[in-house]
């Protein structure tokens, strides 16, 4: 016989309903509360909250909130307010019940300026700690890379700080004050003129071609054991990538307690103070070289390298194949090489011009410093095993990068470069998350201490890491 359904109607008290029942056995929730101890943070903001007055939402519940507005790429805090009474799941997950009363978004604006960036930085941290417990963190190498992340904020906002008569209006001294901030004299090129009026920190950038957009720049290093990112920093769109590879060495090996035996990277990161970085840690620079990358291209096309050129020491000079003489000549500091120039009439009466050089003034050599520690690292680079690793990067990387935009690494949510490396530290710790789960059996529960004292004797280096285990779920 067929059912037919009665008229709705609501009932005043529901017995027996609880959340626990109504979450599945393998909801991604579920795992993640087995795996994520977040009442750490107690400890870490009790110094910022008073002992009178309103009573707070509790600190776990608002970095949850924090935590489901990214695992679920929520477009807003207000619309996540908005959804929450309606996820059975998200109500359980915060422990809450069917008649909580759900706060306002403005909690979580107001927790991340209270509590700011370091909170962050340490659940990612506790994160990475814990992949390293379960043995999926091997840390000899670390591939890195860098991406860039559109800003909140219109390419329309951007003005040239040259002419600021034009803005002389109501809001001039608002801008101003927002202008001093953004310390724009430590800018150069572009980003030295122009300025975002809504987002300061963010810098014009073009990429591939492209048109220039106002971006913030990610630098990951990635452990390619389980592709468990292991240090991660946020910086300006027009901050070189190559500049970042010393601190997230230093980073990747403080969060792990591991000194890597290897740097693997693309050619951004080949620069000549990257190659002695490496050299003066012990470190395999597994890259291509920007001089590799620069060495058959525009005016060098089809013109004698630089290998041609025989150095006397003795006398310090080069021979050229045609056996003429080049002098010191210059030294530059922000190449950290010296220049070497042979004479003008030497190169003209040349029989050898046309594969030697195409500059009027005659030719010239570069001789780094510290060459000889150079070219071992350059005999390094060329090393079958730097082309394996490479090969590896290029898809740990790309999978990496791919799997945040699931959660809209891409595009900033909010403005400023620390709130931009509050929602990066957020997405990296959410994907080692992932990690966990996919990988561990019976999850540790809680980090309850990271303290400095870790010593490896094996390999001669002292870290800084205490690993304090709670108790097993």
């Amino acid at each position: 016989m067929m059912g037919y359904q009665p008229p709705p109607q609501e009932s005043l008290f529901h017995y027996h309903v609880y959340l626990e029942d109504r979450v599945r056995a393998d909801h991604p929730l579920r795992k993640v509360k087995e795996v994520v101890d977040f009442d750490f943070i107690y400890a870490e903001v009790k110094d910022v909250y008073g002992t009178t007055g309103n009573v707070s939402v509790p600190p776990p519940v608002i970095l949850k909130l924090m935590f489901l507005l990214l695992f679920y790429n929520v477009r807003s805090e207000r619309e996540l307010m908005e959804t929450l009474p309606e996820r059975l799941d998200w109500l359980w997950f915060l422990g809450y019940g069917l008649d909580s009363s759900i706060p306002n978004h403005s909690v979580l604006s107001k927790a991340r300026k209270r509590w700011g960036e370091s909170v962050f930085r340490q659940f990612f941290e506790r994160i990475v700690v814990q992949c390293v417990e379960n043995r999926l963190v091997d840390g000899e190498k670390v591939f890195m890379d860098a991406s860039l992340i559109d800003a909140h904020a219109s390419n329309g906002s951007v003005i040239n700080t040259g002419a600021l008569k034009r803005y002389l209006n109501e809001g001039y001294q608002e801008l101003e004050r927002r202008l001093d901030e953004a310390n724009v004299s430590e800018r150069s090129g572009a980003n030295g003129r122009h300025i975002s009026t809504t987002d300061p920190d963010a810098s014009v950038v073009r990429y591939a071609g492209g048109k220039s957009r106002l971006r913030y720049k990610t630098h990951r290093s990635i452990d390619a054991l389980h592709e468990v990112i292991t240090a991660v920093e946020t910086t300006t769109g027009a901050v070189s990538e190559a500049s970042r590879l010393a601190s997230l060495v230093d980073a990747h090996t403080t969060n792990t307690g591991i000194q890597p035996e290897a740097v693997v990277a693309d050619s951004q990161y080949g620069a000549i103070e990257n190659l002695l970085i490496c050299h003066d840690r012990n470190l395999r620079p597994h890259m291509p070289t920007v001089h590799a990358r620069n060495k058959h291209t525009g005016s060098r096309k089809d013109i004698y390298p630089e290998e041609a050129f025989v150095y006397e020491e003795s006398n310090d000079t080069y021979r050229c194949p045609a056996g003429k003489t080049l002098t010191r000549r210059a030294y530059h500091s922000h190449r950290h090489t010296t220049e070497y120039m042979a004479k003008k009439k030497d190169c003209k009466a040349c029989e050898l011009k046309d594969r030697c050089t195409r500059d009027n003034s005659g030719r010239s050599v570069q001789r780094a410093i510290r060459k000889d520690d150079l070219d071992a690292m350059y005999a390094i680079t060329k090393s079958p095993e730097a082309r394996r690793d490479l090969r590896t990067r290029q898809h740990c990387m790309e999978r990496s990068y791919a799997r945040s935009t699931r959660y809209g690494f891409d595009r900033a949510r909010w403005r400023g470069l620390w709130k931009v490396a509050i929602q990066e530290y957020l997405i990296c710790t959410i994907q080692n998350i992932q990690t966990l789960i996919r990988h561990i059996g019976r999850p540790v529960k809680a980090i309850l201490c990271l303290a400095p004292i870790y010593d490896l004797k094996a390999m001669g280096y002292k870290c800084a890491m205490e690993f304090s285990i709670g108790k097993t779920a």
